[in-house]
C-alpha cells in the first residue's frame, strides 16, 4: 500500500470540475493527496471539493482560464502558496465538436485547440517552471484520448488536438527529466460525458462497442488507478514519456 501513498503531496487538477477530472481528483485525494480543483465553473468544482471533504480528504477550489497564461501565473502563485507547494499537475481540459470537416469554422477550430492543446502547453510552461524552481521533482499527467492515434471519424479537430497532447507529453518528458519531473499521459477510451454525449448516437455506440473488446463504456472511477500510479514517485518513479491506455482494449483492435 505504501507504493500508492500520496500523503503530504499536493495536486492541482486543471479541469478538475469535469466528469473525468473530478474522478481523478477524488482518486488522488483518497490516497492522501491534497487536491486543488481548478475549473471555470465554480459550482461543479465546489461539488467535487465537497465529495472529497466528505470522504475525509483535503481540497480547495480555484478558478482559472487555462487558455490564458496570465491567469495561470496567478493560479500558480495561489496554489503553490495554498498547501506547501505542488507535486502533481493533471491537465484534464476538454472540448469537442462533431462538425463535418468542410463546415468547421475557424472559430471552432481555435476554441478546441485552445482548450485541448494550448492550455496543456501553457499549464506545463507555468507549473513546470515553478516545479523546477521548487526543486523536489514532480509528476505531470496529461489526459489524451483514443482519438489521438489513429484519429476517429466525426471529431477532426479534437483528434488533432489530442495527437498534439501525446507529442507534447513525450517532448516534455525528455525536457524535464533532468529535473526529476516525470511527464506521462493517460489515454482514456470511451467515458460518456457532456462533451461527447451529443455525438454518441445509437449507430456510433454500436461501432464503438464493436471495436471495444470489453464491450462497454468506461466508468470515470476506472481512471483513478492509472492516475494514482503515475502520481506516485514510489510506484512509477522510472516512468516518463509513456502513453497509458485505459480503453477496454479499444487500441488493441483492428477490423
Amino acid at each position: 500500500m505504501n507504493l500508492f501513498d500520496l500523503t503530504g503531496k499536493t495536486a492541482v487538477v486543471i479541469g478538475g470540475n469535469g466528469v473525468l477530472g473530478g474522478a481523478i481528483s477524488e482518486g488522488l485525494a483518497s490516497h492522501g493527496c491534497a487536491v486543488a480543483v481548478v475549473g471555470r465553473n465554480q459550482e461543479t468544482a465546489a461539488a467535487v471539493k465537497q465529495r472529497i471533504q466528505d470522504a475525509g480528504g483535503t481540497s480547495e477550489v480555484f478558478q482559472a482560464d487555462a487558455t490564458s497564461k496570465q491567469d495561470l501565473v496567478r493560479l500558480a502563485e495561489e496554489v503553490f502558496g495554498w498547501n506547501n507547494g505542488v507535486d502533481i499537475v493533471v491537465n484534464c481540459p476538454g472540448r469537442n465538436s462533431a462538425t463535418p470537416f468542410f463546415d468547421i469554422p475557424e472559430e471552432e477550430w481555435d476554441a478546441i485547440m485552445d482548450v485541448n492543446l494550448k492550455s496543456v502547453m501553457l499549464t506545463s510552461q507555468v507549473f513546470g517552471e515553478k516545479l523546477i524552481e521548487q526543486g523536489r521533482g514532480g509528476s505531470l499527467i496529461n489526459i489524451s484520448s483514443v482519438s489521438s492515434s489513429p484519429p476517429l471519424s466525426k471529431v477532426f479537430t479534437y483528434s488533432i488536438s489530442k495527437a498534439g497532447v501525446n507529442n507534447m507529453t513525450q517532448f516534455l518528458a525528455r525536457e524535464l527529466a533532468p529535473h526529476q519531473i516525470r511527464v506521462n499521459a493517460i489515454i482514456p477510451g470511451f467515458f460518456p460525458a457532456e462533451q461527447n454525449r451529443k455525438i454518441l448516437k445509437p449507430e456510433r455506440v454500436e461501432a464503438i462497442m464493436g471495436h471495444t473488446p470489453m464491450n462497454r463504456f468506461g466508468n470515470p472511477e476506472e481512471l483513478q488507478g492509472a492516475a494514482v500510479w503515475l502520481a506516485s514517485d514510489k510506484a512509477s518513479g522510472f516512468v516518463t514519456g509513456s502513453l497509458i491506455r485505459v480503453d477496454g482494449g479499444f487500441g488493441a483492435m483492428t477490423i
